[in-house]
């Protein structure tokens, strides 16, 4: 139980419904006063208005999520034994949901949906790669680090900064080795099992976008010997699984960036098809663009832009340039075709992703039937306290 000294955070009436139910964000604007002076990190009594107990969070005053709240018992305090179970609890759920012959690396901690708000874990094989997004956890890192150890016992700890971090929350950390041996560079990965190059230290988030792992299988399923287009393909994920599992005719593989293209280059011969995939090198909107004037077509087209909107306020360009993009894609599939599409944008609402289809089967007097409806693999759970976490749209669609 916290101390009866502790810091007590009172919020506006009326304003704590949400923490009730246990939203573990509470924004500056719902702070009506605080009685005493809590340090960045210190934990914090949540009441409402009249008093009643509400929470127990971290503070920090530097950050819009003024208080991030982990424990809604009061006899529950935030130390080493409510640290211990998370992370306990988190990593048993992940050891049940993969086949490790099959794929050997997953998302072993998300935040806010194993109840630690700002802290994300990957496990790449026998290595942690740790992203701390909140700086009252970030005060307690060198627990957390030794609770990781004693549950995972890894190799190596590797830190990893997310773009931003500093101005959002006012933490400063840089990335590298926090703990034992550092990751080989390149990693090998099974993913769905392929094997799969990744750069822990400067690749994409942890390294590989995990989160598509099964959307990735899934939409192999409905290639069927085709001939693929995949856009935005980073390291060749959806494309060389198309060829290998899908049994692709032929894959044209499009991103900007040569590194992610040799990368995927490398990924190809890897898994054997090489000499189905070809590599570009292009803006995707220019390469649709000329794809469309030279009428050319694809049985199947995956679109996996990055994200479009980080704030509420880029969500309406961020919609005109799904509609554009998804516009422009829908263009290039055979009638009876498929198209993948996806939105990491957590801003934007799946009904609003699903509108901009809509818009594009309407312009394009085309009808679009939405085949499944699919979101993040299951090592990226979702909690219906904190819908916000939820943020993968993957529609599998029939483009007739």
């Amino acid at each position: 139980m916290p101390s009866d000294a502790a810091p007590v955070v009172y919020l506006r009436k009326r304003r704590a419904q949400p923490f009730l139910n246990r939203h573990p964000w509470v924004f500056a604007g719902a702070i009506q006063r605080i009685d005493g002076e809590p340090a960045d990190g210190d934990e914090v009594i949540v009441r409402s208005d009249d008093g009643h107990f509400v929470a127990l969070g971290l503070f920090n005053a530097q950050s819009n999520i003024r208080v991030r709240l982990y424990s809604w018992h009061e006899d529950q305090p935030i130390d080493e034994s409510l640290l211990r179970q998370r992370i306990d609890d988190a990593v048993t759920l992940r050891d049940g949901l993969f086949d490790t012959e099959q794929n050997s690396a997953c998302r072993l901690i998300f935040s806010e949906a194993d109840g630690l708000s700002g802290l994300t874990v990957d496990r790449y094989s026998d290595w942690l790669l740790v992203q701390l997004t909140s700086l009252a956890l970030a005060t307690r890192s060198d627990l957390l680090f030794d609770l990781l150890e004693e549950r995972c016992q890894p190799r190596g700890i590797w830190l990893r900064t997310e773009k931003g971090i500093r101005k959002l929350e006012g933490l400063e950390q840089s990335d590298g080795l926090i703990r034992g041996e550092e990751p080989p560079r390149p990693l090998h990965m099974r993913e769905n099992g392929l094997m799969f190059l990744v750069d822990v230290a400067e690749g994409q988030k942890t390294g590989s976008y995990l989160d598509q792992r099964d959307n990735r299988r899934a939409a192999a399923a409905y290639v069927r010997g085709g001939q693929v287009l995949d856009l935005f393909c980073y390291a060749g994920g959806f494309g060389i699984t198309a060829a290998k599992l899908g049994n692709a005719q032929s894959v044209v593989c499009v991103d900007s960036s040569e590194p992610a293209l040799e990368t995927a280059r490398q990924n190809a011969a890897e898994n054997g098809v090489g000499d189905r995939v070809e590599f570009v090198r292009s803006d995707v909107f220019r390469f649709l663009e000329a794809a469309v004037e030279n009428d050319q077509q694809f049985d199947t087209v995956i679109l996996d832009p990055p994200k479009l909107a980080r704030h509420q306020k880029g969500v309406d360009s961020a919609l005109r340039g799904y509609r554009s993009l998804n516009e422009l894609a829908a263009q290039v599939v055979r009638p009876g075709g498929t198209l993948v599409t996806c939105s990491c944008s957590g801003q934007v609402g799946r009904a609003e992703f699903q509108a901009v289809l809509a818009r594009v089967s309407t312009t394009l007097d085309r009808p679009i039937q939405i085949l499944e409806v699919r979101g993040h693999a299951p090592d990226h759970p979702v909690s219906p306290n904190c819908p916000e976490n939820e943020y993968l749209k993957c529609l599998i669609c029939r483009i007739v």
